[in-house]
């Protein structure tokens, strides 16, 4: 078995970097498999619950004020307008993508969260306590720096090196951390623990690692490689052009089915047209009226609509649709005007 503490750093950038959510899923198949066993100091559950909202919003913040500069200094700059109209509306589609992209990290907090709570909180010893603060009066790693203050990195660690040398024979630990200032040896190999630490790691039982997906990969690198493989594929986002463009076709065809239907109900009787001058007489006097009768001259307009939405469609895009074709079509407009602000249901033409 192997047991791993792994520093609030890495769960914080796993949440902001989507490439590296495969290795959440890595976690989560090898704790089933009974390969590894997260350590949870309490520490590091309260570091995570006060960063996770910051994280959340700069996940978006940050990328929509890079994209408004960016568009900004387009807009300043020389050049054709053709060109900077197309730079602006390509960037307008990535922008739309931004929310997106902050839903997916709040996605990964959570998921974190789930994996951090599932273990056993480790509380700080009073032994721990002793040892941290021996390390800051000693200014030894990872309170070497001047004018900052590492006792919450000295307890991590030393909380990391209690548990192991509670460890029964078998056992293996991994200790795993992006904050490399403060726990690598920055001088000679940045992927080895800083001289103050080292002689408590060993090539067997006690590990040292920078990468997350080193360590998971030095556990099982079968399955590793399995969830590499499988994580190549990865569905883009589709861009706001591509969104309009298919309300507009979907807005055609609703619009197209009901003006067939419309034309049955003519051609049967069940709908009157009448000249604009009755319109103009009836309309406001009798309920219902425009439900019923239709102004001769505007269903000629209507009639020359749905020829050119013929065209536009092409043969085959306009119907006739079954109810479950009809369903489909009706769905998708309205759940593609809803993602852009609009109500559910909101299908008018």
């Amino acid at each position: 078995m192997f047991y791993i503490l792994i520093d609030t750093s890495v769960w914080l950038d796993l949440a902001q970097d989507p490439r590296q959510a495969p290795l959440i899923d890595a976690m989560i198949a090898m704790q089933k498999d009974e390969l590894l066993r997260l350590l949870v100091p309490r520490l590091v559950l309260t570091e995570f619950q006060k960063n996770r909202h910051r994280v959340a919003e700069r996940a978006q913040r940050s990328l929509s004020t890079h994209f408004n500069l960016v568009k900004d200094a387009i807009r300043k700059a020389g050049g054709k307008n053709q060109q900077k109209d197309k730079v602006l509306e390509y960037l307008s589609n990535l922008d739309h993508r931004i929310p997106l992209v902050g839903g997916a990290a709040v996605g990964e907090l959570v998921r974190i969260e789930s994996l951090l709570n599932a273990a056993t909180p480790i509380e700080i010893s009073d032994q721990v306590k002793l040892r941290a603060a021996d390390r800051a009066l000693q200014r030894q790693a990872p309170c070497h720096h001047e004018n900052k203050n590492g006792i919450a990195d000295a307890v991590l660690i030393e909380t990391y090196f209690e548990r192991v040398s509670q460890g029964e024979a078998g056992d293996r630990f991994a200790f795993v951390t992006h904050n490399k200032h403060d726990f690598s040896d920055m001088n000679t190999n940045q992927k080895a623990a800083h001289p103050d630490l080292a002689r408590s790691f060993s090539r067997i039982k006690s590990l040292y690692f920078v990468t997350l997906a080193d360590c998971l990969r030095r556990i099982d690198p079968e399955l590793m490689q399995d969830v590499i493989w499988e994580s190549t594929y990865t569905e883009e986002v589709r861009s706001l052009s591509e969104i309009l463009e298919a309300m507009d076709r979907l807005t055609s065809q609703v619009w197209y089915n009901r003006h067939e239907n419309l034309a049955w109900s003519i051609q049967r009787g069940r709908h009157k047209l009448v000249a604009r001058a009755e319109w103009d007489a009836k309309w406001q006097r009798f309920k219902g009226y425009g439900q019923t009768h239709t102004i001769d001259t505007v269903w000629k307009g209507a009639l020359k609509a749905a020829k050119r939405t013929e065209r536009e469609l092409g043969k085959g895009n306009y119907g006739p649709w079954t109810d479950f074709e009809w369903g489909m079509i009706s769905g998708k407009l309205s759940a593609l005007r809803w993602a852009l602000g609009d109500e559910w249901d909101m299908l008018d033409t």
